[in-house]
């Protein structure tokens, strides 16, 4: 890939040039510095693993050259597919590699072998995602080929085909379905309505005492539970 638009290093952006659909309060992008082990590093997410997470600085050469061994090394080795943790250390190293040598071609050139610009650029879209995301791709929730596809979308969409995945149970091949539809004129929950599949249903379990209170007043107001619940949480979101 030539384009220098294309090609240029940083938080890539989503294909076709899409303008994301965000929310104020929801961030879509990863906030934290490219090539930290956040997700990887907690061991409430990875276990005993977490002490085995590696970061890529991108602004250190040495850290860059590891990141290039380790890009191809990811790109080289099918036998980690099954490991979500281990997707996630290509993906940072990926990310850090394209920041620190400038470009998604030079990243390319300096892990060698087979690694072509379209595996780096789609892992390191992997490590762009919201730690949110990203969080659910470590536990097992989400497959690393699936979060490929939710990186392609951005803004709100990326949340709403993860959230999917994860209450829908939705395949690899269905979010990329659904997100080769989502375009500046269809929403990711658009394309997903179409299909049967409606967001914002979830199941939860109350303590008992609030379960009691929670349908006592929502008789005496004639309001739908559900109703009630989201506007104390939109007030709750809204205090933070």
């Amino acid at each position: 890939m030539t384009d220098d638009a294309d090609d240029r290093a940083g938080s890539p952006e989503p294909d076709g040039g899409r303008r994301p659909r965000r929310s104020p309060r929801l961030p879509a992008d990863r906030e934290e510095p490219i090539g930290e082990p956040v997700v990887r590093a907690d061991p409430a997410v990875t276990g005993e693993r977490a002490k085995e997470a590696v970061g890529f600085d991108p602004d250190d050469p040495e850290s860059v050259a590891e990141a290039a061994r380790t890009v191809r090394a990811f790109s080289e080795n099918t036998v980690g597919a099954a490991d979500n943790v281990y997707m996630l250390r290509g993906a940072a190293a990926c990310a850090a590699l394209v920041r620190g040598v400038g470009s998604y071609k030079e990243a390319v050139e300096r892990a060698g072998g087979d690694v072509s610009v379209s595996f780096v650029r789609k892992w390191a879209r992997v490590h762009d995602l919201p730690q949110a995301i990203r969080r659910h791709v470590a536990r097992g929730d989400i497959a690393p080929t699936a979060a490929k596809h939710i990186a392609r979308v951005a803004g709100v969409d990326r949340f709403d085909l993860a959230w999917a995945v994860v209450d829908a149970d939705l395949t690899v091949r269905e979010v990329r379905r659904l997100a080769s539809e989502v375009d500046d004129e269809t929403s990711a929950a658009d394309a997903l309505r179409a299909r049967g599949i409606e967001l914002g249903r979830i199941e939860l379990s109350l303590p008992l005492d609030t379960y009691r209170e929670l349908r006592r007043r929502a008789s005496i107001e004639n309001r739908d539970p559900g109703e009630m619940v989201a506007e104390a949480l939109e007030q709750h979101f809204a205090e933070e």
